[in-house]
């Protein structure tokens, strides 16, 4: 046996009215994992809901901003996404107006993404929309909170 053995110690949370008729699914990380994300997801929606955009969207968007000339490729491995979807979202968004491509000055095999002069403004209204999201979200915890949530979250999709 290993000197370095973890103690397991069982989890329970917090009673909730509602909990009532689930039983022992209450103690399923996963089940918190999912509803939590529905809750994150449904709020993202409202908040967007004038802009039309989705989440990956606007993460897409705001890579790009963050490296202009970015290829395709740079804002599928960043946002951990194959392909064949950051090729839809991106067509999405060149469609809307708001990305632009063109040939790398680089490598003339590869096609660099910019935004247009929409998608600039439609990133600033995203990001304003984000900072309301995100106060949303944070009000629920302290700060020491959040950036520890940041932390354990990050263990799992890393």
């Amino acid at each position: 046996m290993s000197a370095q053995r973890k103690e397991t110690v069982a989890i329970t949370t917090p009673h909730v009215p509602v909990d009532e008729d689930i039983g022992e699914i209450r103690d399923i990380v996963g089940f918190h994992i999912r509803l939590a994300h529905g809750a994150v997801y449904r709020h993202f929606t409202e908040t967007f809901a004038e802009l039309d955009l989705t989440q990956k969207q606007v993460a897409a968007l705001w890579l790009v901003a963050d490296h202009p000339g970015i290829a395709q490729i740079g804002v599928a491995q960043r946002m951990r996404m194959d392909r064949a979807t950051t090729m839809a979202i991106v067509n999405r968004l060149e469609a809307k107006g708001y990305l632009a491509r063109s040939k790398s000055h680089s490598d003339g095999r590869k096609q660099e993404l910019n935004l247009t002069r929409a998608g600039r403004r439609t990133l600033a209204t995203a990001k304003r929309a984000i900072r309301q999201h995100e106060q949303w979200l944070k009000s629920r915890f302290t700060e020491k909170e959040v950036a520890k949530l940041v932390e354990l979250l990050t263990r799992i999709h890393q």
